[in-house]
């Protein structure tokens, strides 16, 4: 396990955790982490995003394929603090995605925050129930499959 870092954890600790980098790094800081079960992170939305140049710019829209993403960078993040790093030939990759409903568009100005849940992890391979919402209101739902793997 990393060693527990004071609450919130910002973007300079989450960039040695995660190997995502700009403009794919769609993630900002954790705000609530109990180990191995539960973790809050938080993504502020600006009209800055490359996305919005040229998805609806009449009326910018996150992609729900990024809210999606940033929920399982969410989800490797707490796979990461919770069951070690990786090792040099190690990365947590997105394996899968059930079950995934959007609710609500999410625009420029809003604040997305995850609530990611570990449901079970077997063999490197972990499942997780994830919320993404907006001042309380659901944006997205889904469920994540987070695996540790050697790459060559």
């Amino acid at each position: 396990m990393i060693e527990r870092k004071e609450l919130p954890i910002q973007i300079l600790d989450i960039m040695e955790y995660m190997p995502h980098r700009y403009p794919f790094l769609l993630v900002d800081r954790v705000v609530d982490i109990d180990y191995g079960k539960s973790i809050k992170v938080l993504k502020n939305v600006t009209i800055n995003e490359h996305f919005f140049q040229g998805h609806f710019p009449q009326f910018p829209v996150m992609p729900g394929v990024l809210i999606i993403e940033a929920m399982a960078q969410s989800a490797g993040i707490l796979t990461v603090l919770s069951f070690g790093a990786n090792k040099v030939d190690e990365i947590c990759f997105f394996a899968a995605i059930n079950d995934a409903r959007f609710k609500r568009q999410v625009i420029p100005g809003d604040t997305l925050i995850f609530n990611i849940e570990l449901v079970n992890t077997k063999s490197g391979v972990s499942k997780y129930a994830c919320t993404a919402t907006v001042e309380g209101a659901v944006a997205a739902t889904a469920e994540i499959i987070i695996v540790k793997k050697k790459i060559a």
